[in-house]
């Protein structure tokens, strides 16, 4: 990932949510390579990106809650992962724990739309086939932490 995209201009409450995802999935990233402080990177996003189009709560939550939950999440995505956790790439890294974050924390969004919404910034961030790779990973997470919403196919 060698510069920061902003995200296309879009309408709706989905795509104000699908901003925060792309600017969070960024910040993350930043987070991960640099190792700085949450404050910091989302004080340099909100101030660098033109975040207005952007749910801000979903930005700051993901953010912040995500690092403080690290190793919650990585609890649920090692034994469905084919390698160690520090051995993802950082755009991976990222992405999935976003992924296991929203289908354990935000129960309120089906999963099916959390396994879109990471494998489309896989698509957009990652390597060639990265998104089948988060595609699977998270629908192996989604069977045991939302067990019966995906048994209803929903």
């Amino acid at each position: 990932m060698s510069e920061q995209k902003q995200p296309a201009k879009r309408n709706g409450l989905s795509n104000k949510r699908r901003n925060a995802r792309q600017f969070a999935m960024q910040a993350l990233y930043q987070w991960l390579l640099a190792q700085g402080g949450l404050t910091d990177i989302e004080l340099q996003f909100r101030t660098d990106y033109d975040m207005k189009d952007t749910d801000l709560s979903l930005f700051r939550e993901l953010l912040h809650g995500i690092p403080s939950k690290a190793g919650e999440l990585d609890q649920h995505l090692a034994p469905r992962l084919d390698r160690e956790i520090a051995d993802l790439d950082p755009v991976e890294k990222s992405i999935l724990r976003m992924g296991a974050y929203e289908m354990a924390f935000r129960l309120e969004v089906p999963y099916r739309v959390v396994i879109n919404e990471y494998v489309e910034l896989a698509k957009t961030f990652g390597a060639t086939d990265s998104h089948k790779y988060v595609n699977g990973v998270l629908d192996k997470i989604a069977r045991d932490l939302r067990s019966a919403e995906a048994s209803r196919g929903k």
